[in-house]
């Protein structure tokens, strides 16, 4: 018999702690974006809110119609605030229908370089630009030319066809007039009610029209030719459907919140 004395094997184990990390490391970033967002949800409710009436349609229109595309912009299925009704292909399209009537007038050829259409955020605008001899009115003078009455009415046959409004323009450049007693703001806006006239007699009703604006030399077509004669013209802007009654409701809401806003003051 051995005279070693045999101890017992000691066995080691090692338990390795469970890592928690990869279960619960991200979920708090989770619930904190949760709670952001909906925190950034609140204040933009709260935002319009406090906004005006104006803001509030626009950006329901936005979600009504994401594209800018539909018929309606800022309003409810009934029409509320309706704007914009032509978009741009439409309008473009009225351009080239406009363009494709007037080079039927014998004398278009000659006031070519004269008319200018643009489409704006108010809409299709008509320029009818006048030259150093005049060309749609007798120079210093609100009476149309025989070209520039025989233009008025082409138009007018068109816009009879559409739905919007018609605002109508008159611009001077800066050259004075010449009398005291008359100036170019007299000027500007007997030129446009003379185009009214024109407009409203070949058959576009008084209610179609929804501004006649004088404007004298305040609005250069060439700034760094303040008496460029290009600077003395017409112009006829076939505005957004709707435009109107957005203004208006603006107008309106701004009215109602002047004497609140004294009060507070």
């Amino acid at each position: 018999m051995s005279a070693k004395t045999q101890h017992p094997r000691i066995i080691i184990v090692r338990k390795r702690a469970a890592d928690h990390g990869d279960e619960h490391g991200g979920a708090w970033k989770v619930a904190y974006a949760d709670f952001v967002t909906a925190m950034m949800a609140l204040f933009i409710v709260l935002w319009l809110l406090s906004a005006s009436e104006k803001v509030q349609k626009a950006v329901g229109g936005y979600f009504q119609d994401p594209t800018g595309r539909g018929r309606q912009t800022g309003s409810t299925s009934a029409g509320v605030g309706e704007t914009l009704t032509l978009n741009q292909n439409q309008l473009q399209q009225l351009k080239e229908k406009l363009q494709q009537a007037m080079r039927q007038i014998p004398a278009f050829q000659n006031m070519a370089k004269q008319i200018r259409m643009t489409i704006t955020a108010e809409g299709l605008r008509i320029d009818l630009l006048e030259t150093q001899r005049g060309l749609f009115f007798e120079t210093g003078n609100p009476k149309p030319t025989e070209a520039g009455g025989e233009l008025l009415r082409l138009l007018a046959a068109e816009l009879v066809k559409l739905p919007n409004k018609v605002a109508i323009e008159g611009h001077t450049d800066s050259t004075p007039y010449g009398r005291s007693d008359y100036s170019n703001w007299e000027l500007s806006a007997d030129r446009a009610n003379s185009a009214r006239r024109i407009l409203t007699a070949a058959g576009v009703n008084d209610d179609r029209i929804s501004q006649v604006r004088g404007f004298a030399d305040q609005r250069l077509l060439l700034k760094n030719e303040p008496t460029n004669p290009s600077n003395r013209r017409i112009s006829i802007i076939v505005r957004n459907q709707g435009l109107d009654q957005q203004e208006e409701s603006a107008a309106q809401t701004e009215a109602k919140q002047a004497p609140e806003t004294a009060a507070k003051k």
